[in-house]
């Protein structure tokens, strides 16, 4: 016989009262707002403490405040209420040929690259709706609940399939002002200067300083931050001198608020960004259209 699971859960007319109640902190808004009497919305509230056997609110004349209870039940009753709206939007999409992308983004390369030129694939694939996650540290396919992932680093990725979607270029930028005060003229002239730097790309001065046969700079001294943006507003504001890729800092170099350090030393950083899908993932009907969609872009940007 098959295993039969009896849950004890309180209705959702009851949990649809108490949320209710909860926000606008009044029986009677809770009862216009879901078009019922004042008494039916106090009884599913009566009902569902019953139910629980704690005290949801309370009463202070003719208004209601949450308990400590209360406020610890409205999150998870809100948390639920989410996870059902967004399977059903994610059933309504795949009747339609659609279906949700779950894509992890490194946060540069998201709001400088993907999110600007993201409008065309809304417009081109409405049916398909994309959850964005950022991080800063590696992905996980094996914990983490993703379709797919824009990846930075060198073309191995055990259990992926790898799409080489643009190779890095990097230019070395600082304001006007810096570059004037510091007498910047050649690479070696970074002995004096502050080279602002990434967390988490510790390596990219040393690489860029090797890479033009640079010696007597430090190339890990300096202050760091975390995102290349944050960076990139330190060169602008005139703290130092950065290595940024070139499509973080063309537009700012283009409107004048930075400028190339020294000129002809742009190239190659030897790391490319990839499109990575796990293995184990079936390419759906969304995936493949994101991915003909991302291999486009990239194609007219670099022709």
């Amino acid at each position: 016989m098959p295993h039969e699971v009896t849950r004890s859960l309180p209705t959702t007319a009851a949990l649809q009262a108490f949320e209710s109640a909860a926000f606008h902190g009044s029986i009677t808004r809770a009862a216009r707002e879901l078009h019922l009497t004042q008494g039916a919305i106090s009884r599913q509230i009566q009902a569902l403490e019953e139910h629980l056997g704690i005290e949801l609110f309370r009463r202070e004349r003719q208004r209601i405040h949450l308990s400590p209870a209360g406020q610890h039940y409205l999150q998870h009753v809100r948390a639920a209420f989410d996870r059902l709206e967004g399977a059903a939007l994610e059933l309504r999409t795949l009747r339609r040929g659609g279906g949700t992308l779950h894509l992890a983004i490194l946060p540069t390369y998201g709001t400088r690259w993907l999110i600007p030129r993201f409008p065309s694939f809304a417009e081109q694939h409405p049916e398909v709706q994309v959850q964005f996650t950022t991080k800063l540290q590696a992905f996980d396919f094996a914990t983490e609940d993703l379709d797919a992932a824009i990846h930075y680093g060198e073309g191995h990725w055990p259990g992926t399939r790898l799409e080489r979607l643009m190779d890095e270029e990097v230019v070395v930028v600082c304001s006007a002002g810096y570059q004037k005060q510091q007498k910047l003229k050649t690479p070696g002239d970074l002995r004096g200067a502050t080279l602002l730097q990434i967390s988490t790309r510790p390596h990219a001065w040393d690489d860029w300083l090797a890479a033009r046969q640079v010696a007597g700079v430090d190339g890990r001294r300096g202050p760091r931050f975390e995102h290349h943006t944050m960076v990139l507003q330190a060169a602008i504001a005139g703290l130092g001198v950065a290595v940024l890729p070139t499509f973080v800092a063309d537009d700012e170099l283009a409107a004048g608020r930075i400028v190339e350090a020294f000129a002809g030393t742009r190239g190659p950083s030897g790391k490319s960004y990839w499109l990575a899908v796990p293995e184990r993932r079936a390419e759906t009907a969304a995936l493949q259209a994101f991915r003909a969609w991302l291999l486009g872009e990239h194609g007219r940007a670099s022709a």
